[in-house]
């Protein structure tokens, strides 16, 4: 009995330090994920987060630059944008850089991808497609200052291979590609459609391979000629690269700047303007930078709110694929 009255109370006081080791192991589950988000929020602070905050604050003064005081000045540079024509004028031609970077290279490159992969590929192996993709991928990995200086040296109005070779042709007043407002911005247009083209080419070509080849070969046993496989089976199942490659373009389409400053600075006439250029000329040519502050807030809402439309809708379609709509 007594040797049960004496261990009695041992093992009670080991059992109250054993439940309390317990209850301390017992945390929030997102605590063991600090050590995984902390340097990436940090990193999104610092490169985002802040610039940011400091861009919005500025927007509410009109300053100058430098030593120049801060004036405040409220909403006021956001509803002087809504009666300045420039400003409404860059964002008109976002949406023709739009049909240039998202519209024409993603349909293009679907086709593109598709050929290479189920006609080229199949038919003269996976070297020769994999030659004409690093082909058409080239544009993007040149600097925008060497493809700026390649286009102007084919578009310009006097010295232009295009023009040497309309003169030829005996055409004798060639346009004046980027310097005319009629032509400028399609020319630029033409432009970036060439750089942007090989993106959706590898995406497309990448998500191809994870295509069961079954689905191609048993499609062509049936008959069913490279259209029809091309509408059948490579649009559905490459869905999720669509979205992909519309949201990424978008975003690069709508705050495009190294290709306008190297070709045409704005010009002519505003033709080419666009809201990260405008933004750039109030801030450093003009010295407004209240207003350019503006500008470059305004381009971030829209930019964050087509991205979020965008992926509403790549949501959306998920969820009605699997409740098979």
């Amino acid at each position: 009995m007594a040797d049960t009255a004496l261990t009695e109370p041992r093992s009670r006081a080991d059992a109250r330090p054993r439940a309390s080791r317990g209850t301390r192991r017992r945390r929030p589950q997102w605590v063991g994920y600090l050590p995984y988000l902390l340097p990436g929020a940090v990193a999104f602070g610092v490169v985002i987060g802040y610039p940011l905050l400091t861009n919005v604050y500025f927007s509410l003064f009109k300053w100058r630059g430098g030593m120049a005081p801060l004036r405040w000045n409220g909403l006021g540079n956001y509803v002087d944008l809504l009666g300045d024509d420039k400003f409404w004028t860059s964002f008109g031609n976002s949406l023709a850089m739009i049909v240039a970077m998202v519209l024409v290279p993603t349909l293009l490159g679907l086709v593109l991808a598709a050929v290479l992969f189920d006609y080229l590929g199949r038919r003269f192996g996976e070297r020769v497609s994999s030659v004409l993709r690093a082909t058409y991928y080239l544009p993007q990995i040149l600097p925008v200052a060497v493809a700026g200086v390649l286009w102007n040296w084919i578009l310009n109005s006097q010295t232009g291979a295009l023009n040497v070779i309309l003169r030829g042709l005996g055409v004798e007043t060639p346009p004046n590609w980027l310097g005319d407002p009629d032509t400028a911005l399609p020319s630029v247009m033409l432009v970036l459609i060439w750089v942007q083209m090989g993106y959706p080419v590898v995406i497309f070509m990448a998500a191809l391979q994870r295509v069961d080849p079954e689905l191609y070969e048993a499609a062509e046993l049936d008959g069913a000629g490279w259209w029809d496989r091309f509408r059948a089976i490579t649009v559905p199942q490459i869905r999720p690269e669509t979205f992909v490659v519309t949201l990424t373009c978008t975003v690069a389409a709508l705050k495009v700047f190294g290709p306008i400053y190297v070709l045409t600075r704005g010009g002519p006439e505003s033709s080419t303007l666009v809201p990260s250029y405008y933004s750039y000329l109030n801030f450093f040519d003009k010295s407004q930078v209240g207003y350019g502050s503006a500008i470059a807030t305004v381009l971030t809402l829209v930019i964050v709110a087509v991205a979020l439309i965008i992926l509403g809708l790549q949501n959306r379609a998920e969820r009605r694929e699997r409740e098979g709509v």
